[in-house]
């Protein structure tokens, strides 16, 4: 369970991730500190392990720069609720093993700061913000090839560990 951080439509990846800092910084710990800067001066020092991304339309537009979805998985985000994803960081976060969730209902229900949980193997959201009362909202399940990427924490995990042959973690139960 985490907290929503609620942004808009059309965050595109230079908002995510400056564009300055693309060819500068190398480290994701450096880049999670600079995640959202520019749109949510706090998000970086107050974000914390488990936190939720709700965003708005077509999260992710922009450039293709992979560092726009290592900074939020590097800030402890496992999870973004979108309306729409951009194409390419809807790869790039699968990629990584950051899961995108396309759940428009609950884009329109959840609010800044209120509870969130996401359980991947139903493919269910629930949040929960006072008088409102716990809500549940339903996500299509994921392909079979997503979902052993996401299992294996990301593509290069999946890959190194069907070249040793030893079984690959899940990062995304973490």
């Amino acid at each position: 369970m985490g907290r929503a951080w609620v942004y808009g439509d059309d965050v595109n990846t230079d908002v995510i991730f400056p564009g300055k800092y693309t060819y500068t910084i190398k480290e994701e710990a450096e880049m999670a500190r600079h995640a959202l800067e520019d749109l949510d001066p706090a998000f970086a020092a107050d974000v914390q392990s488990g936190d939720v991304i709700v965003g708005g339309r077509n999260w992710g537009c922009g450039s293709s720069r992979e560092q726009a979805v290592l900074c939020l998985r590097a800030a402890g985000i496992r999870f973004i609720i979108a309306r729409s994803f951009a194409r390419i960081y809807f790869r790039n976060a699968v990629n990584n093993g950051l899961l995108p969730i396309v759940c428009p209902e609950a884009v329109a229900a959840i609010q800044p700061g209120e509870a969130v949980t996401v359980d991947p193997e139903r493919c269910v959201v629930r949040c929960s913000a006072g008088s409102a009362g716990e809500r549940e909202f339903s996500f299509p399940p994921l392909s079979p090839s997503v979902s052993a990427i996401l299992q294996a924490g990301g593509l290069l995990p999946m890959l190194r560990a069907r070249v040793s042959g030893a079984p690959a973690s899940s990062e995304i139960a973490k």
